[in-house]
């Protein structure tokens, strides 16, 4: 590990290296008569902890049917789907993955240990449905997560015949053709209020330190109005420079601009519904203390969207 810098405190590197959750535990160790973590221990917890990303799932089964989209426009994404594997320092044990496609009640999780495929959406080609990704699901992860949800105050739910929907196996059956890393979705809450979603993102945060790789399947813009129609293209630009600037603020400022999301400039002509940006709430709420980056900023017809990594 690097020395401190002159005016930082060696607990201050460490929250860069292994962020506030690692520090409040070496000082719980401490305080407790334990034996404070050493620097290649908290290089390791650092190297460890799972990130945690945001990403634009495209539309429909683009990556297999032409939508008329550009094609660089599918091929940047694509690309960047492909290099969302690479992400993690270490190979997950499990993703969790929330759709913007699936709303219950309250959050809900999927206990099947082979997921079937669902194919929700209509009037493509019919190779559009013979598409698979046959990961396996995880009952154990589905059970942690409705375990952390109720420490957190949230009722939970689970659904043992739900399958993946397209915010799911679209995108990672390019980030894992292979279908080989066990894989839960979690849904939205109904409502869709972005505090709670927010406050569900943070519930789940622990999963970071147990090998889970937490996935939101979303778009940055989702008005279907708006596609190919070029006076959009305006509205798409001045809410994603909105977005860009607050989900990689300081923590507290990010977590205050994303609750208040609908009073940005353009927010509701880029979303009239917001089902496409609550899994970022999600995201954003495991990030805890994580600062945002921006490794995917790109158009789809025209269109301005991003994708987001935190840890």
């Amino acid at each position: 590990m690097t020395q401190p810098r002159d005016g930082l405190t060696r607990r201050e590197v460490l929250a860069a290296s292994i962020g506030a959750a690692g520090v409040a535990a070496v000082g719980a160790g401490c305080e407790k008569g334990g034996t404070t973590m050493t620097d290649e221990q908290a290089t390791q917890r650092s190297t460890t902890r799972m990130p945690v990303v945001f990403l634009p799932h495209g539309g429909g089964p683009w990556p297999w049917v032409d939508l008329g989209f550009p094609k660089a426009d599918n091929d940047a994404l694509a690309r960047y789907l492909r290099e969302v594997r690479a992400v993690p320092r270490t190979p997950p044990r499990a993703l969790l993955v929330i759709s913007a496609h699936w709303e219950e009640r309250v959050p809900t999780v999927m206990t099947s240990k082979q997921p079937p495929m669902l194919y929700d959406y209509y009037g493509f080609p019919p190779e559009s449905y013979t598409i698979t990704w046959p990961a396996p699901g995880e009952p154990q992860l589905a059970a942690r997560v409705q375990d952390l949800l109720g420490k957190a105050g949230f009722a939970s739910a689970s659904d043992d015949a739900r399958g993946f929907d397209h915010g799911t196996f679209v995108p990672l059956k390019l980030t894992y053709p292979d279908a080989d890393v066990p894989t839960v979705q979690l849904s939205l809450k109904a409502g869709l209020d972005p505090a709670e979603h927010l406050a569900i993102g943070r519930a789940l945060a622990p999963l970071r330190e147990e090998g889970v790789f937490i996935i939101g399947s979303g778009m940055s813009y989702h008005n279907m109005r708006g596609f190919r129609d070029r006076s959009q293209h305006p509205v798409s630009e001045t809410f994603d420079a909105w977005l860009r600037e607050a989900a990689t603020s300081e923590p507290a400022e990010r977590d205050r601009k994303l609750a208040s999301w609908d009073t940005a400039p353009a927010a509701r002509a880029a979303h009239p519904r917001e089902e496409h940006l609550l899994p970022l709430m999600v995201i954003a709420g495991a990030a805890g203390e994580d600062r945002g980056t921006i490794p995917y900023n790109g158009t789809i017809g025209g269109l301005r969207v991003s994708a987001y990594h935190y840890g």
